[in-house]
């Protein structure tokens, strides 16, 4: 059992030690760019649609539209890779703690790295899915919402799932407007840059957590009302705001916000405190 122990702590040792490695935190890295590229897309596809074109403003859109761009394929298996190194290094936090975390603030923070490490693993894979040829679509979302709608445990399920949207929603906000989002940075560009990553990061986190906000709503209506059609994912969110008084220009600034989010995300894999 010691020999058994001792084994187990070595390759825990060496785990910890590669994804503390500087080609492993340079490809981390990379998968904040790649959130950042994401979120930007969505929100040129939601300033399109505001100004009357059309195109799906949610993650299957924005990778699509990658898609068809000249090396897309290359850019979405980077993208892939980034993505997938990044979740990677949560889960390998979530394991091993930095120092800087100590008592009870462990739990949160391996609860909060946790679902962060689950989010971006299903980003990678919906980069993957795309690299090699495949797509999505809202029509998904609503088929598995009505599948859950159809029975109690499954209705409960979906009102968690929009009450959770919400809370997350809320908390982007919060860190947006209070710019707590600065606490997981290394250090800033100094003078006029460092005010600009600011303003990025207040807007693009308010306009993320409305975004959101919205998503979770429409959720919780869908499932009250027992209509799958209303759960249409971020797409649908963000082009109900149209139907708002000056809702055209509610979701003009909202895709503006969002483009702003995806440029403090890039800035972010360079200052990220890793």
């Amino acid at each position: 059992m010691g020999e058994l122990g001792r084994q187990a702590r070595k390759v825990a040792d060496g785990a910890e030690e590669a994804t503390d490695s500087k080609p492993f935190i340079l490809a981390a890295r990379a998968g904040y760019v790649a959130a950042g590229l994401l979120h930007i897309l969505i929100g040129i596809i939601a300033v399109r649609v505001a100004a009357g074109g059309s195109g799906s403003a949610d993650q299957n859109g924005a990778m699509a539209s990658l898609a068809g761009t000249p090396g897309g394929g290359i850019l979405l298996w980077a993208c892939f890779i980034g993505c997938s190194a990044l979740a990677l290094f949560l889960l390998s936090e979530v394991i091993f703690p930095p120092k800087r975390i100590s008592g009870k603030d462990k739990l949160k923070f391996r609860l909060k790295d946790g679902g962060k490490a689950v989010v971006y693993a299903a980003i990678g894979i919906a980069f993957a899915r795309y690299a090699m040829g495949g797509s999505g679509s809202s029509s998904s979302t609503q088929s598995t919402s009505a599948a859950l709608m159809a029975n109690p445990a499954g209705v409960a399920l979906l009102l968690a799932v929009g009450a959770g949207i919400f809370v997350v929603a809320g908390y982007f906000i919060y860190r947006g407007a209070t710019g707590k989002f600065e606490d997981n940075l290394n250090g800033k560009p100094s003078g006029s840059a460092g005010r600009a990553v600011t303003m990025l990061g207040t807007v693009g986190y308010v306009a993320k957590g409305i975004a959101l906000g919205v998503l979770g709503l429409l959720l919780i209506i869908a499932t009250v009302k027992n209509n799958p059609e209303e759960s249409t994912g971020l797409d649908g969110a963000l082009k109900s705001l149209q139907e708002q008084p000056f809702g055209i220009w509610i979701l003009g600034a909202v895709a503006l916000g969002l483009i702003a989010y995806g440029l403090y995300m890039i800035v972010r894999a360079r200052y990220q405190r890793m």
